[in-house]
């Protein structure tokens, strides 16, 4: 599975990279977080509830930060369990750039999901990780930024290519915090 994206956030980029960084900030963005801990200065761990399709779990996640280069880029890498409902691995790989109205986010995301969720299909699935990385940058967007911007609409994936860095922890997260931060983070049950 494969998902990339870009949002614009009203804010500089040294203001979204900390926000990034920050266990609280990302835990008020993804619904159904319960929990999310950093566990050392380059990992953290989540449990998020979750709804995709007819699959409603906790799915107990760990991601760790590689590659990173602040505060321009890092790549998210991931994995998650989710009990009966199935688990999830992934890489995203997320950078910033500085942009007129401020700070372009975009991130690709690559995973794999196995068990049940496997089973509820591709295209279920990729259409939960957008609505996730869509509901989560809303929300980041909001809390980073003094005066909301209007989130970019994701550019077109082909169906082969379809997934997200926190669904990169949600279908990182699910994949592998919607991956991650995106299937992981899905509707609130």
């Amino acid at each position: 599975m494969r998902q990339s994206g870009e949002y614009l956030i009203g804010a500089s980029a040294d203001v979204v990279w900390r926000a990034l960084n920050d266990p609280e900030v990302l835990s008020r963005c993804i619904d159904g977080c319960q929990s999310m801990t950093r566990t050392a200065e380059d990992a953290f761990t989540a449990s998020v509830k979750m709804k995709v399709g007819p699959l409603s779990a906790v799915f107990e996640g760990e991601v760790k930060l590689a590659d990173i280069v602040p505060p321009t880029s890092y790549t998210l890498q991931g994995s998650v369990k989710g009990g009966a409902a199935g688990f999830g691995k992934g890489t995203a790989k997320v950078a910033l750039s500085e942009q007129e109205g401020g700070t372009l986010l975009t991130y690709d995301v690559e995973g794999n999901v196995g068990g049940k969720l496997a089973q509820i299909g591709q295209r279920l699935i990729d259409g939960a990780a957008r609505k996730m990385a869509d509901d989560f940058f809303a929300k980041f967007s909001e809390l980073v930024a003094p005066t909301p911007v209007a989130a970019e609409a994701p550019a077109p994936v082909d169906a082969e290519n379809s997934r997200p860095p926190w669904i990169a922890i949600g279908a990182m997260i699910a994949a592998s915090i919607a991956g991650i931060l995106y299937l992981l983070f899905g509707r609130r049950t």
